[in-house]
Order: structure tokens, then C-alpha cells, then sequence
């Protein structure tokens, strides 16, 4: 396994206190770093400290923009600094096609998969460019490039959040500041317990592996992108779809 090197570095993970923000959590403290787990789950938080040892942890609804700010303060406050950002906080929504999607289930996924990864972003980039370093990986999907059947929302979604990665990737490339997004496959996590199994079917069926992405296989991907080895490229987004899409 690569180890990166994150001494001296200060780091955020949104939704780390499972699945895909836990394991890249994992890697970040490996690798030296101080890391801070946001999520609005306060049990697995605990749970998620108990385990990992000396994190920070921060209730916060990312949806709420204040919120969020004030995470931010206090990780800031805390660390003196915040040299990484893992954008992982999401939700599945419902499955359903476009004709009977409900209103207020598009919204709400829209909410808390892009509105809060504007909120995450545009906070900590903040202090990144302030200070003139930063590492910032999204983790988007292979629905956002692709669009998944019965998953308009959490499609349209991830689509968006590669769009602002792109967007923040350029406006910050004139400094030490990556930004970047991974577009994994499904990976077994709590998620799946948001999904119909048909869905979850038409997922594997379409990755050309035969099998789930391991969450310790984005976060291998993950390290490297968060880490000041990746010292050129921004705005780009790397697959992590077992071959389903090449491009």
C-alpha cells in the first residue's frame, strides 16, 4: 500500500463516519494527518471516533449554509488550518422513474448531494486560498457522467458536483489549490440500504468487473489526490467504475 505523506497537514472528511469518508479517513490518519469527521450522524460519529482514535468530530447539517461556516470555524479554530477537503456526505434518494420522481424527493437530494457540496466547498476553499495550498477531492459518481434509470435526482446531482469541481479546479489552478473528483461505481455501503435491489442489480450488471467497488480502493485513489505529491492536475475526474466508462 502507498502511504502519503499528510504530516503537518489538516484535514476534512464530510460523511466520515462510514463508508467511503471512513476508509479515506483511515488513509488521511495513516499518512500523519489530522482529520476532522463532519457528519449530521451522531452515533456513528461516536462510533467512528471510538475506532479511529484522535479526530475531531462536528455535528453539522451540510444543507444549512450557516452551519457549515460554523463547522468550519471551529475545525479551523481547532487544527490553525485545513490543507484537505473529502467531499463524500450523500444520499441515494429514491429510485423512480422521471414521470413519477415526487417534487420534494428531487429537491431533497438536490440539497444534501449538491447544494451542500457548494456550501462544503465554497467554505473551505476559502481558507485554501488564503493561505495559497489546498487539496480538494469530490466524490462524485458514475451516474453523474452517465445517468442512472431511476436515479434522475442523485444523477443530476453528481453531474452538477463535476461541474463545480471543474469550475472551482480552474478558478484556483494559479495556486498551490487541486481540485479534483473521483466517479466511483457502487460501492456496498449503508447507501444500499436507500435503494430498491433492482436498482442495485442494473448497477452491477453494468460493471464490466463483475463486482462492487471496495471502499478501500477509493480511498487508495483518494490519498494520492488529496496529498501534495498530486501537484498538477485540477479539475479533472479520475474513474473509479471497474471499466464502465473509459473517459
Amino acid at each position: 500500500m502507498n502511504r502519503y505523506d499528510f504530516t503537518q497537514r489538516a484535514a476534512v472528511v464530510t460523511g466520515g463516519a462510514q463508508g467511503i469518508g471512513y476508509a479515506v479517513a483511515q488513509r488521511l490518519l495513516e499518512g500523519g494527518a489530522r482529520v476532522a469527521l463532519w457528519d449530521r450522524d451522531e452515533a456513528a460519529l461516536s462510533v467512528a471516533r471510538a475506532s479511529l482514535g484522535d479526530v475531531e468530530t462536528v455535528v453539522v447539517d451540510l444543507t444549512d449554509r450557516d452551519a457549515v461556516a460554523r463547522a468550519a470555524s471551529s475545525t479551523l479554530e481547532r487544527f490553525g488550518q485545513i490543507d484537505v477537503l473529502v467531499h463524500s456526505a450523500g444520499i441515494a434518494g429514491a429510485n423512480a422513474p422521471v414521470a413519477d420522481y415526487a417534487p420534494e424527493e428531487w429537491t431533497r437530494v438536490i440539497d444534501v448531494d449538491l447544494n451542500a457540496a457548494f456550501h462544503v466547498n465554497q467554505a473551505i476553499v476559502r481558507t485554501m486560498i488564503a493561505k495559497g495550498y489546498g487539496r480538494i477531492v469530490n466524490i462524485a459518481s458514475i451516474a453523474g457522467k452517465e445517468g442512472n434509470p431511476n436515479a434522475s435526482a442523485y444523477s443530476a446531482a453528481k453531474a452538477g458536483l463535476i461541474a463545480l469541481t471543474k469550475s472551482l479546479g480552474k478558478e484556483t489552478a494559479g495556486l498551490d489549490i487541486a481540485v479534483n473528483a473521483v466517479t466511483p461505481a457502487a460501492a456496498r455501503t449503508k447507501i444500499f440500504e436507500q435503494m430498491k435491489q433492482e436498482h442495485i442489480d442494473y448497477m452491477l450488471s453494468k460493471i464490466p468487473r463483475g463486482r462492487f467497488v471496495e471502499v478501500s480502493e477509493i480511498a487508495a485513489m483518494v490519498a494520492f489526490l488529496a496529498s501534495s505529491e498530486n501537484s498538477f492536475t485540477t479539475g479533472a475526474v479520475f474513474d473509479l467504475s471497474g471499466g464502465r466508462a473509459t473517459y
